[in-house]
């Protein structure tokens, strides 16, 4: 894995934890909404917003630079807008990295020819 493509993953695990907190946040803004008087919707609306269009952004570079199969692509998609789905992305991204390191060094060792 080079260099654009370990930051390009990097980048989407960064933002992808903020956008399922911000998704939350805003379901619970939601709710105090119409049960109080409390309105924070508009403003977790545009911090959730501006997040969610990182990530996507962030998830077309890395699919483009990764070449994930389909399959792997919309997955990370479809993880973006579930509730909880940042966290299982963020963690399925950290194992991935971890292993490219690890595919990486085995090769300069010249343990692997792959």
């Amino acid at each position: 894995m080079d260099l654009k493509t370990a930051t390009a993953l990097r980048r989407l695990r960064l933002v992808s934890a903020p956008e399922a907190i911000s998704f939350l946040l805003l379901l619970v803004c939601s709710v105090l909404k119409r049960t109080t008087e409390f309105n924070a919707v508009p403003v977790m609306g545009m911090v959730h917003g501006v997040l969610f269009i990182l990530y996507v952004i962030f998830w077309a570079d890395a699919w483009n630079r990764t070449k994930w199969p389909v399959k792997t692509g919309a997955l990370y998609f479809v993880l973006s807008v579930l509730p909880t789905g940042g966290f299982f992305a963020d963690r399925k991204l950290r194992r991935e990295a971890e292993d490219a390191v690890i595919a990486s060094r085995a090769r300069q060792e010249g343990t692997v020819s792959a």
